[in-house]
């Protein structure tokens, strides 16, 4: 019989690119938990076997009998907004979605985290914890409860770095990609800056091929690292400012150092309200991690460089 999978968050950006790897690379039977199912623009006819269930994470507690027959899970939903939204979805109820499963039925557990709440040795930021947004916190928050279910011995998290993605199909765009449009529209502007930071990104299409993988390779799941920061090996602030003048055919000459004292005099100048896990940010200013690319499982990327990422748009 086909394998069983229950996944949540189908219908934002990286859940239509997984919704739609593996209805072209499984027989899996699908069910989908998404709160508005005209949202979902993959075509479900291309094959039988998908179950939309119309509703939110709020409805956890009636799916337990359903959660209880999964062989997997895919956790991808998120509340971005309201700290009582918030940590009632991105917490409370994904840990009770994960103990509503199985250990004797369900073969493998996939929970998206951020690469936020992970310092550059891949180990919990302390920093996330006590002043990330109230997203950043609740992912901090389910991470440490969800290691110590039942289920533990097969959960796989998974960090995504800047995410990418989205097309005029029907894909919602992320909220990255929906800049990056405008960014290149400042390419003028821009290309006279320059700046020390670095940091990783990842298309929703190479998340997609790294889930399905994880999803289909036949090994026990105990050969599978509990923890996967997915993202593109680590890209400078000034070679991506570079690379994008590069594509857009703009010439790089002279360039202002936008070191974190101009930024804070600048911020102290206009008097710009600044949140202390903003004020981190600037100060880190190094965002990178030990990443894993669709390479690592013997898939090759879809978005490797930026260049590629401005052909999209």
């Amino acid at each position: 019989m086909p394998k069983r999978v229950f996944i949540t968050g189908a219908s934002g950006c990286v859940g239509h690119y997984l919704v739609e790897s593996l209805l072209q690379h499984t027989d899996y039977e699908l069910f989908l938990l998404v709160r508005n199912r005209d949202k979902l623009k993959v075509d479900l006819t291309v094959r039988s076997g998908t179950t939309v269930i119309e509703g939110g994470m709020q409805d956890i507690a009636q799916l337990k009998p359903l959660l209880a027959t999964m062989n997997y899970a895919v956790s991808a939903a998120a509340a971005w907004g309201g700290t009582v939204e918030v940590f009632e979805t991105n917490v409370y109820k994904t840990v009770e979605l994960f103990q509503s499963l199985d250990p004797q039925v369900c073969e493998r557990a996939i929970y998206f985290s951020t690469a936020s709440i992970l310092d550059q040795n891949n180990q919990l930021l302390k920093e996330a914890d006590t002043i990330g947004t109230d997203y950043i916190r609740s992912k901090y928050a389910c991470l440490s409860q969800l290691e110590k279910l039942p289920i533990r011995d097969r959960l796989i998290t998974v960090f995504p770095t800047l995410v990418f993605g989205g097309d005029k199909t029907g894909k919602p765009f992320s909220h990255l990609s929906s800049g990056l449009k405008e960014v290149a529209s400042y390419i003028n502007l821009i290309r006279w800056l320059k700046g020390e930071g670095s940091f990783h990104f990842i298309h929703g299409a190479d998340i997609a091929q790294i889930i399905t993988h994880l999803l289909t390779v036949d090994r026990p799941y105990e050969h599978y690292p509990a923890r996967s920061v997915m993202g593109m090996p680590r890209l400078t602030v000034n070679q991506a400012i570079a690379d994008a003048c590069e594509y857009l055919h703009k010439r790089v000459g002279w360039q202002i150092n936008l070191t974190p004292g101009l930024a804070n005099l600048i911020i102290r100048l206009f008097n710009i309200k600044v949140a202390p896990w903003d004020r981190f940010c600037i100060q880190q200013r190094h965002f990178t991690y030990d990443v894993v690319t669709p390479e690592n499982f013997g898939l090759g990327s879809a978005y490797p460089d930026l260049a590629s990422l401005l052909a999209e748009i």
